[in-house]
C-alpha cells in the first residue's frame, strides 16, 4: 500500500491512527501497576493519549483518567465513549486538584504557550502555579511532565542540535515559564524521591496542525515557505503518544530528561519533499540563519527506541489531507519565531 493510499481520510479515521498503541507501549503499561492519570488531556495531544492508554490497557479494571475543563464537550464525550473516566477541573485551583482521585502514574500535559506576550501573568499560573499544585497532588506517583524545546532557545545547528545536559537559556516569557514547570517538578521530586521525566517535545505533527501540515498548506496555496529558521525536528503525533505513555516506565530519581522528536530536517527539504509529492514547485525565500530551535535525539534513541513513522509518509499524509480539505485547528506552531515571543 502506498503512503497515499494508507493516508487518513476523516477524522474518526485520523484519531485512531493517532490512538494506536503499537506492541511496546502495551508492554511497558503491563509492567506498571494501577490507574493512569492525565492532567491536562483536553488539549491538541491529550484526547488521543488517553484514548491510547485506555486501548494499551487490557486489565479494564486499571482505570484511565483524563482531567481538564475540556471547554470541547465533544472531547470529553469522545474519550466517555472509548472507556476513558473524564473529570473536570480547572487545574490552576488548588481546591480542585486537591479532590482529584489517586493514581500511581501520571502524565502532566497542561501548560499555555499561546498568547504569552499578551498574558504573561496566565502563562505563568497555568504554566508554573498549577504545576505546582499538581507535582504536590501527585508526589508519590511516577510522572511524565511535558516540557519543551523551547526551555534551551536557539543552538547552531553546526553543533547537532541542545542536548539534555545543556545549559537551559530561555528566550521569552513561555520559555522562562516551562523552565519553571520543569524546577516545579524536579523539586517535589528531589524531596519525594518518586521517578520523574521531563518530556522535551519538539513540533508533534498531527494532520490538522503541525509545521509539515503548515508548509503543505503553504506549498498546496503558491504561498512563500521562509527558510530563515532552517532546521527543525520533527515526529508524527502517534509516536509522540506512544513515547510518552512509554515514558512512564523510564522516569527516575534523579530526573531523566529527553528530547523527543524526530532527527534534525532541514524546513528546505521539507518543502521540497512535499513539493514533489503535490507536483508543485516550492516557493522559497528567505536566507537560513546558522542558529535554530533543534534537538539532538541521541538519549531518546537510548532509552526509549522505536520505529518512526517514515518522513515521506508523513508528507504524503499531510499533502493528501490538506488537498481534501481536511479540518486544520488554526493552531499555528510558530516555528519561524526567533523572538521567544508567542
Amino acid at each position: 500500500m502506498s503512503a497515499i493510499d494508507s493516508a487518513p481520510t476523516t477524522e474518526d479515521s485520523l484519531e485512531a491512527r493517532l490512538a494506536a498503541p503499537d506492541e511496546e507501549t502495551m508492554a511497558a503499561l503491563e509492567q506498571l501497576d494501577g490507574d493512569i492519570v492525565i492532567l491536562g488531556a483536553g488539549g491538541k495531544m491529550g484526547p488521543t493519549v488517553a484514548h491510547m492508554a485506555r486501548r494499551a490497557l487490557h486489565d479494564r479494571t486499571r482505570r484511565v483518567i483524563a482531567v481538564s475543563r475540556f471547554s470541547d464537550a465533544t472531547a470529553a464525550a469522545q474519550l466517555e465513549a472509548h472507556g476513558v473516566e473524564v473529570i473536570r477541573a480547572d487545574l490552576a485551583d488548588p481546591r480542585a486538584v486537591a479532590m482529584l482521585p489517586d493514581a500511581p502514574n501520571m502524565i502532566w500535559m497542561a501548560g499555555q504557550k499561546f498568547g504569552t506576550a499578551g498574558d504573561p501573568v496566565g502563562t505563568w499560573t497555568h504554566n508554573v502555579v498549577a504545576s505546582v499544585h499538581a507535582a504536590e497532588r501527585y508526589a508519590q506517583s511516577r510522572i511524565v511532565c511535558f516540557s519543551t524545546g523551547n526551555v534551551y532557545g536557539r543552538s547552531l545547528v553546526a553543533r547537532g542540535g541542545s542536548q539534555e545536559g545543556d545549559a537551559l537559556v530561555p528566550d521569552g516569557e513561555y520559555a522562562a515559564s516551562t523552565i519553571g514547570r520543569e524546577r516545579a517538578f524536579e523539586s517535589v521530586a528531589r524531596r519525594s524521591g518518586s521517578p520523574l521525566l521531563l518530556y522535551r517535545l519538539f513540533y508533534a505533527c498531527d494532520l490538522r496542525y503541525g509545521v509539515v501540515t503548515e508548509i503543505a498548506r503553504r506549498v498546496l496555496e503558491g504561498e512563500p515557505v521562509d527558510v530563515t529558521t532552517g532546521w527543525v525536528n520533527v515526529i508524527w503525533q502517534g509516536d509522540a503518544n506512544r513515547l510518552a505513555l512509554r515514558g512512564l516506565l523510564v522516569a527516575n530519581n534523579p530526573a531523566l530528561a529527553l528530547n523527543v522528536s524526530g532527527p534534525m530536517v532541514r524546513v528546505r527539504e521539507l518543502a521540497e519533499r512535499i513539493g514533489r509529492r503535490a507536483g508543485i514547485a516550492p516557493r522559497l525565500v528567505g536566507e537560513e540563519q546558522p542558529d535554530a530551535l533543534i534537538g539532538n535525539v541521541d538519549r531518546l534513541a537510548e532509552y526509549l527506541p522505536y520505529t518512526a513513522l517514515p518522513l515521506d509518509t508523513l508528507c504524503a499524509w499531510a499533502v493528501a489531507w490538506v488537498r481534501q480539505g481536511g479540518r486544520l485547528l488554526a493552531k499555528p506552531t510558530k516555528f519561524e519565531v526567533r523572538d521567544g515571543r508567542f
